[in-house]
């Protein structure tokens, strides 16, 4: 118990992270006598009720039996009540293993946690596609039990789509809320009392849940010990003023331990103050600096380019974009105020890729002449511009196999020099792309995954 606070402690007030601090141990740490936290994909959270016990997230499918099993060796009293931050799966998936060990507990989640399970459920591939290439190439430091070796590059891939194997990205047997919270609920489960509220962030149906007698909070993704995944640019819109505001009405509550359901839990008020309000203060800057933009007239292009935050700000050990980062989040804003379309006349009805890249190649000497300009970028460090050639030629050429493997390796030059998760994973993909149809002509099968 001591151990994981005070770690997290000595991590806010010096401001250096010198170990990882959002881990996946499979391990539970007693926070109070009657509270405990396993540190998984997603964290369980359990508060013994005096009444049963209640458990707020579950964990991931594939991880939830060992957060049961935990949880079952820490105290004997069965799980009464699951209490839902949200509904992305790795939340929400272990659930089944709940049930199974502990039969029927009630199911606390946002009314909109239902239509999420409908989405998912109706665009299954996609979302399966998304996790192969968001995960694909993950950094050691992130200690996720994920883990590529940026020595071997064959280990970055993220598979491709034709190597992926079709399951239910929502895991079957996965419980529905049977208790639905809209913007407010105040409950007692044996001797504790708790507030369900409902803010958007990450997601629509998220509750952040406070507990007054304890001055407890359990804050599920709205803090997640990374800077806040409010831009992900391959999933649905995300809220990032209303996280922020989120943010302000948890610090006003003058709590004295907040519990995420990603990272280390946090005790102290003025610790927990200055941790919500550097996070706010972030998203607040990005959200009212795009606007103004906006209302100015800039471009999407103008905003991505000038949109910033300090190097300082980045550097905070709860505010490193190894996940997220904020580019993604300003082109969130952008799609949140004015839509997809980014103000350049000839990308509101653009011609396919495939076209322009062929017209572009035969004016500049063929897709070797655009690759060679690329590996002069990249050379000189400018790997935004070496990319777009890269792409150039690939599309122009799309069964070279010599083409693909220049452009897979400037690919991978791209993945090494990305700080977060989400631009490392669609770059590895982008190179598996293109490594997938060497190994097809030459015969040869170099995938290690």
């Amino acid at each position: 118990m001591a151990d994981l606070l005070e770690f997290s402690s000595r991590v806010i007030d010096s401001g250096v992270a010198d170990a990882p601090v959002n881990r996946v141990t499979q391990e539970l740490s007693e926070l109070r006598d009657d509270l405990a936290i396993v540190e998984s994909f997603s964290h369980s959270v359990v508060v013994d009720s005096g009444d049963g016990l209640i458990a707020f997230d579950t964990s991931a499918g594939n991880t939830g039996r060992a957060v049961v099993d935990e949880i079952a060796r820490w105290r004997p009293q069965p799980v009464t009540h699951l209490m839902y931050t949200h509904g992305h799966v790795d939340h929400v998936g272990g659930s089944r293993e709940f049930a199974a060990r502990w039969e029927s507990p009630v199911v606390v989640g946002h009314s909109n946690v239902a239509h999420r399970f409908d989405r998912y459920e109706h665009t299954n591939n996609w979302n399966l596609d998304i996790n192969l290439r968001q995960f694909g190439g993950i950094r050691a430091d992130l200690n996720l039990g994920l883990v590529t070796d940026d020595a071997d590059p064959a280990n970055d891939f993220a598979p491709a789509s034709s190597e992926r194997q079709w399951r239910s990205f929502l895991p079957k047997g996965t419980l529905r809320p049977t208790l639905e919270v809209d913007d407010h609920h105040s409950m007692t489960i044996g001797a504790v009392d708790i507030e369900a509220h409902h803010a958007r962030g990450e997601t629509d149906d998220h509750l952040w849940f406070w507990l007054p007698q304890s001055k407890t909070i359990m804050a599920g993704d709205f803090l997640i010990w990374n800077f806040p995944n409010a831009g992900n640019p391959q999933k649905v819109q995300r809220y990032p003023g209303e996280w922020a505001a989120a943010l302000r009405a948890m610090a006003a509550m003058e709590p004295e331990l907040i519990v995420p359901a990603h990272g280390l839990p946090i005790t102290g008020n003025e610790r927990i103050q200055r941790v919500l309000n550097d996070i706010a203060s972030a998203l607040e800057y990005l959200v009212s600096t795009v606007v103004d933009l906006m209302n100015d007239g800039a471009t999407l292009d103008e905003i991505i380019h000038t949109v910033s935050l300090p190097a300082d700000t980045l550097a905070l050990p709860y505010l490193r974009p190894l996940y997220d980062e904020p580019e993604f989040v300003v082109r969130n804003i952008w799609r949140m105020y004015g839509g997809w379309w980014d103000k350049a006349p000839s990308r509101l009805k653009p011609a396919p890729d495939a076209r322009l890249a062929e017209v572009l190649a035969s004016m500049t000497g063929g897709p070797d002449a655009l690759l060679t300009e690329a590996e002069r970028q990249a050379t000189a460090n400018d790997l935004r511009v070496a990319c777009h050639l890269a792409d150039l030629a690939g599309w122009a050429a799309p069964d070279d196999p010599e083409v693909h493997e220049r452009r897979s390796a400037i690919y991978l030059l791209r993945r090494k020099s990305e700080p977060s998760l989400m631009a490392k994973g669609i770059f590895a993909a982008a190179a598996k792309e293109s490594q997938v149809i060497v190994d097809a002509n030459s015969g040869s099968n170099t995938d290690k995954n």
